[in-house]
C-alpha cells in the first residue's frame, strides 16, 4: 500500500461513545483506540435499545478489524478507548501495543484501570511487545512512525480525568493525527504540538459544549471552540471534531457555525459517508418515538 487511509469505525456521530480509528499505511495496519461504551444515564434516562444495538455493531466491527490489525493504540485508560472484558484480553495477542504510560502522569482511577488491562488481564503477557509511547517515537520502518505527544490534559489544564497521549502517524507523504480526548482543546498545550506536527488530517473530541455551565464553566468551553478553529488552520486537508462534541443536541449549529471560519471541519460521520446518528443526543426523542427511525445500516 502506497498511501495512509484512515477509517473511523466507532464514533459518536454515528452511535456509540467511540473515537475507534483503523489506519493503513505502508503494509501495517494501525488500530487507535479500539472501545466503545454508552452513556448509563443521559436526560435522566437509561440508554435505548436502538443504542445498545449500535454499540454491539461497532463492537463487532472493532472485533473483525482487530484480526489482522499488526499495532494496537491506547491513548488513555476511559472505557470507550479500549477493550477491557476478561474475555477479550485474547485479541491483544501476538499484537505490538503502544500505550499511554500507565503509572506515570495519570490519575488515580486510570493507574486502577490500566493494572487490570495489563496485569491482571495478563494483556501484557499476551502481546508481542508493549511500549510506553508517552512523548516517544515507534519507527516500524524507514518510511512509516507513530509519534506520541507528552502527557496532554483530557480538557482543561488541572483536570481531574488525567492525561491522554496524541498520536501522530506518518507515511506515504501524509500525517494523520489521532488527537483523543483534549476537548477542543481547551487547553493550549495539545495546539502547541499539533502546530509543531501539522498534519494533513487530525481526528479529535471536540468540546464539550453539552456540558456548557454545568459540568464546565463556560470560558473553558469558549476557549475550546476558538482554540479549535486555530486547529483548522494547522491541519492541512481536514478536522474532524467528534466525540464529546456530537453529544450536544446542537452539534450540528456548532459545525455550521465553525465552517463560515474554520474551512473543512467534519463530523466523523460526514468524513466516513454514514448516515448521522447521534444516537446519545436523541436520547429523549428515541424513548419517546420508539427509536424506529434510526438506522441500523452501517457503512462497512
Amino acid at each position: 500500500m502506497t498511501e495512509l487511509r484512515v477509517r473511523i469505525i466507532g464514533a459518536d456521530s454515528f452511535g456509540s461513545r467511540s473515537m475507534a480509528t483503523v489506519v493503513e499505511a505502508g503494509g501495517v495496519k494501525i488500530f487507535v483506540d479500539p472501545g466503545v461504551s454508552f452513556a448509563p444515564r443521559r436526560y435522566g434516562l437509561p440508554p435505548h435499545p436502538v443504542e445498545l444495538r449500535r454499540l454491539e455493531e461497532i463492537r463487532e466491527r472493532i472485533y473483525r478489524e482487530l484480526e489482522d490489525t499488526d499495532i494496537i493504540v491506547i491513548t488513555h485508560y476511559h472505557y470507550d478507548h479500549y477493550l477491557y472484558h476478561g474475555e477479550e484480553a485474547e485479541l491483544y495477542r501476538g499484537k505490538v501495543l503502544l500505550v499511554k504510560h500507565p503509572t506515570s502522569n495519570i490519575n488515580v482511577s486510570q493507574r486502577i484501570r490500566a493494572h487490570r488491562l495489563l496485569k491482571r488481564s495478563r494483556v501484557a503477557e499476551l502481546a508481542k511487545e508493549v511500549v510506553h509511547i508517552d512523548n516517544n517515537v515507534y519507527v516500524v520502518d524507514r518510511g512509516l512512525e507513530i509519534h506520541g505527544s507528552p502527557p496532554m490534559p483530557h480538557g482543561p489544564d488541572g483536570t481531574k480525568l488525567g492525561y491522554v497521549v496524541m498520536v501522530m502517524i506518518k507515511c506515504c507523504d501524509s500525517s494523520f493525527v489521532h488527537a483523543s480526548d483534549i476537548q477542543g482543546p481547551i487547553s493550549s498545550r495539545p495546539l502547541e504540538v499539533l502546530s509543531k506536527w501539522r498534519p494533513d488530517i487530525v481526528f479529535l473530541s471536540g468540546p464539550p459544549t453539552y456540558f456548557d455551565g454545568y459540568k464546565i464553566d463556560a470560558e473553558s468551553v469558549k476557549k475550546g471552540l476558538e482554540n479549535l478553529k486555530t486547529l483548522c488552520r494547522v491541519a492541512r486537508d481536514a478536522v474532524v471534531a467528534d466525540h464529546h462534541f456530537a453529544r450536544d443536541i446542537e452539534y450540528p449549529r456548532h459545525l455550521e457555525a465553525l465552517r463560515a471560519s474554520c474551512g473543512r471541519i467534519l463530523s466523523a460521520a460526514e468524513f466516513m459517508g454514514v448516515s448521522y446518528e447521534p444516537l446519545e443526543a436523541l436520547r429523549k426523542e428515541l424513548w419517546r418515538s420508539g427509536g424506529e427511525a434510526a438506522n441500523s445500516d452501517r457503512a462497512s
